[in-house]
């Protein structure tokens, strides 16, 4: 397999920068923070460095202290950190916790058809029978990280169904992309608008699946998760601009560069680990160390964004403000640069 080249003290100078600025950012136990310290647990985990988790276990616990809100798709995406804290420190109150979103998903959350997970970010029912492409991290990927670490069948089974059903309603099979969301009353995908960083949900975590899933290629579901995932790529690796990035709406000339999408669409292809995709890969570690500011602020990265009724309302989404799902999808994909020596091509799937 080929190497990637890249200045490896120059990549963890900014995963540093970009971590200090996270710290500093005060969010709540919700999706933002969900994927932000998601980001900082990747790099604990390829770094080692002590104070990313330390931080974390900090920030964590003063959370919980807090008190925990109600259980909701969107409020789940903070069990991936606790699934690094449970391992690293064993501490029950972590699994506890784990073991709470996990019932909710399992049994409580509001699901239609197959069993498919609705996309939800309140107690209400904010969006009747619709999935998103977000619900792929938030849930569908945390189901499947705790199945395997509690070598728990069902769970396993829920999560690539989730899956299974995201890639039938959402990706488009003409063009390879994904739809940010799919309406099951109405039978269609809303405005129907290719938004990057749904592709960026779909692809990478679907590259993590066969990381994570021990004898994945024994699970029928994963075979179908890898021809989506390599559509995908080999449509998206056509959409990057001259900068390395992808556009907010992804095939729309017009719309602005988006960083939290690009770096969730990179690492997609960092983690498929095909050779083929290294040129892509390096002209998008370029462009976004342009868009890290000396604070360690990702900059370019849109604000949270519904199934907007239009052409412009996703294109004049603010990219003003610092997000915690850029920082944390940019740590994941310095993380996944980092390792990438270390990581092998699936082969013929």
């Amino acid at each position: 397999m080929g190497a990637l080249n890249y200045d490896k003290d120059r990549i963890l100078e900014a995963v540093d920068r970009i971590v200090e600025r996270t710290m500093r950012m005060d969010m709540p136990w919700d999706w933002p923070c969900g994927v932000a310290y998601y980001g900082i647990a990747q790099a604990y985990e390829t770094t080692k460095n002590e104070k990313y988790l330390n931080f974390l276990k900090e920030r964590v616990d003063e959370l919980i202290g807090l008190g925990l809100p109600a259980w909701t798709v969107n409020t789940c995406a903070m069990g991936h950190c606790l699934i690094t804290l449970y391992q690293a420190f064993g501490e029950e109150k972590y699994m506890d916790i784990i073991k709470s979103k996990v019932d909710y998903l399992s049994h409580h959350a509001l699901r239609f058809g197959d069993r498919v997970l609705q996309h939800t970010v309140s107690d209400k029912n904010d969006f009747p029978e619709q999935c998103w492409a977000d619900t792929l991290f938030m849930a569908a990927f945390f189901l499947l990280r705790v199945g395997v670490m509690t070598k728990e069948e069902a769970l396993i089974d829920d999560a690539l169904n989730q899956y299974y059903w995201h890639i039938q309603y959402l990706q488009n099979t003409d063009t390879g992309l994904w739809y940010h969301g799919y309406n099951n009353v109405s039978k269609d995908h809303m405005s129907g608008f290719y938004w990057g960083r749904a592709n960026c949900w779909a692809a990478y975590t679907m590259s993590k699946v066969g990381r994570i899933l021990p004898e994945c290629y024994l699970y029928p579901q994963y075979l179908e998760i890898v021809g989506s995932l390599n559509e995908q790529l080999s449509a998206l690796k056509l959409l990057q601009t001259e900068q390395g990035l992808w556009r907010t709406i992804l095939d729309d000339e017009e719309s602005y560069e988006e960083l939290s999408a690009s770096a969730g669409i990179a690492a997609a292809m960092t983690l498929k680990g095909n050779p083929l995709h290294i040129k892509y890969i390096q002209k998008t570690i370029r462009g976004i160390l342009e868009h890290i500011a000396p604070d360690g602020r990702v900059t370019d990265v849109s604000g949270g964004t519904a199934v907007m009724k239009d052409r412009d309302g996703y294109r004049n989404i603010s990219k003003k403000w610092i997000q915690g799902w850029g920082q944390g999808m940019v740590l994941a994909f310095f993380s996944a640069v980092l390792n990438y020596e270390h990581i092998a091509g699936d082969g013929a799937l």
